[in-house]
């Protein structure tokens, strides 16, 4: 991830206002502007079929951008508000944050599982499954871990793995302060039910 920062592009808007607000979305675009960083706010405007194919993908506010300008030098920005049209639901404006390296940001990291052919559990027949593909978490704009790695080695059915199990990259932590599950290792469909089966038959013999 640390070396996959997506583009986007925009263009500086040479005016302010509602007026020239108005005047870009006739255009096709989007007006915004940037901010932060210990630099002026700048004014921007982006195409709209990009800024909404964007949106759809999912998770807009929570992803590091590598945003381009003409004119300007690259900079890394994130993100803060998304206004959009109350009827059409549709954007109107974007407002994004420039991060400097040492920026604290929340980040959906992917997981990585390694070592299936070691673990037991997956030997007899158990099925992963995996509960969060991504984990977010408090990561520095200059120094975001690609991915985090669940080694599955010596996991048998039943065994669960938490947050609190994997290490996680120096400097990051979990945004949330629980000890949730990322993943499972479970029994195999034909086994549970034959397990509720069984059980089944005992309530009934109890009874």
């Amino acid at each position: 991830m640390a070396n996959e920062i997506p583009n986007l592009t925009a263009i500086a808007r040479t005016g302010t206002g509602k007026g020239a607000a108005r005047q870009a979305r006739r255009d096709g675009m989007v007006p915004g502007v940037i901010y932060g960083g210990g630099q002026d706010p700048l004014a921007i405007q982006m195409p709209f079929n990009e800024l909404l194919k964007r949106l759809k993908q999912g998770r807009f506010l929570s992803t590091l951008f590598n945003m381009q300008v003409e004119g300007q030098e690259d900079v890394r920005v994130i993100c803060r508000d998304v206004q959009r049209d109350v009827v059409k639901d549709l954007p109107t404006h974007v407002d994004f944050m420039r991060l400097r390296r040492t920026s604290k940001i929340n980040l959906f990291i992917p997981v990585e599982f390694i070592n299936e052919e070691a673990a037991p559990g997956i030997k007899r027949g158990g099925v992963l499954t995996i509960v969060r593909p991504e984990v977010e978490l408090v990561v520095t704009a200059g120094d975001i871990p690609e991915k985090i790695t669940v080694d599955l080695t010596g996991m048998a059915i039943g065994d669960i793995v938490h947050i609190n199990d994997v290490t996680l990259p120096e400097g990051t932590k979990a945004t949330i302060d629980r000890n949730f599950v990322i993943a499972n290792i479970s029994a195999p469909s034909g086994l549970k039910a034959q397990s509720d089966d069984e059980e089944e038959g005992e309530g009934e013999a109890e009874e």
